[in-house]
């Protein structure tokens, strides 16, 4: 999900675990103000909000980007028990810190039991420390032992964090467009004549749907990306929205117009620079993901790749 800046940010904080990671940061609030010309790869990502349009109507921008998770989270299903259900939970409270190794808040057990206790497991007093373990879930006290104290989970990654690795490992870049007239040396469309855009040679990569996995700070989330809809800026003034990969075009297919992303331009390219028309596709992301017992939506746009095609006027023969 990502640029060469946002590259090293992410595996530098998944080498260090995400620790100490400060709450509600997020990689997907900037503009995709850089492309590589090769991959369409966005450089930096960008965060889109909106609502989801009707069949074959764009909509607004589609699903806004939520749930991005508490990192702290109650889970008893490895003890067998089912209710409550997994979900989040405060990362602190009167009866301590949360530890989701521990499934339960932690504080100092305060005195400490005296030498032989069997809460030392064997070991002696300043030999690490005996703490209480209380989960509000069950009602559930208990004294544990550890070495170190417990990693406070509230200082992990969130699973909207973890979601945004998986999406890293997605390595998702922009459409090859495909479209009419063909942006060759030599190749001429005519003015009033369908185009049809197409993503050509789609892929997982490209529209999606692909899904990966990532863990981190104990958690683990998978995400499941595809895009939302393609915006293709004409050159011309105009844009189109598709939310369909396109229809490829056959040369079966004649004068038609394209059954789900076309244009029609009304002027030649020949006052454009170059002649021809500069024409951008940009690929507009929805990815979801759950984990750790909670669900969340992050948007990603600002795929981007581009295309020069000419336009002339249809010359009239006069005897």
């Amino acid at each position: 999900m990502r640029s060469l800046v946002a590259r090293v940010v992410v595996t530098a904080l998944a080498a260090a675990g995400l620790l100490g990671l400060a709450q509600g940061a997020s990689y997907s609030d900037t503009d995709c103000q850089v492309t590589d010309p090769e991959t369409g790869v966005c450089l930096i990502w960008v965060e889109v909000p909106g609502t989801p349009g009707g069949p074959g109507e764009p909509g607004g921008d589609g699903p806004k980007d939520t749930g991005s998770g508490a990192s702290c989270y109650w889970d008893g299903t490895s003890q067998g028990i089912t209710k409550p259900p997994p979900g989040p939970v405060p990362c602190s409270s009167e009866y301590g810190y949360w530890s989701n190794g521990y499934n339960c808040y932690i504080s100092l057990l305060d005195p400490q039991p005296p030498a032989g206790d069997p809460n030392w497991q064997g070991h002696e007093p300043g030999d690490g420390a005996v703490y209480n373990c209380f989960q509000p879930q069950t009602d559930l006290l208990i004294w544990i032992w550890s070495a170190d104290p417990p990693p406070n989970s509230g200082a992990g990654p969130s699973p909207g964090e973890v979601a945004q690795i998986a999406i890293e490992q997605m390595n998702l870049r922009a459409i090859d467009i495909g479209i009419t007239p063909e942006p060759a040396e030599g190749s001429i469309g005519i003015v009033g004549m369908p185009v049809w855009m197409w993503a050509a040679n789609p892929d997982s990569q490209t529209v999606g749907p692909i899904t990966e996995s990532a863990s981190a700070g104990g958690i683990t989330v998978t995400a499941t990306a595809k895009v939302h809809k393609i915006t293709w800026d004409m050159g011309d003034g105009t844009e189109v929205i598709c939310t369909t990969a396109g229809t490829p075009y056959e040369a079966s297919y004649g004068n038609s117009k394209s059954p789900d992303c076309g244009h029609t331009y009304e002027e030649s390219s020949s006052q454009e620079q170059g002649g021809k028309y500069t024409v951008t596709a940009t690929s507009d992301w929805v990815i979801t993901w759950e984990g750790a017992g909670q669900t969340g939506t992050i948007r990603l746009d600002g795929l981007t790749r581009s295309v020069a095609i000419a336009v002339g006027e249809a010359q009239v023969l006069v005897q």
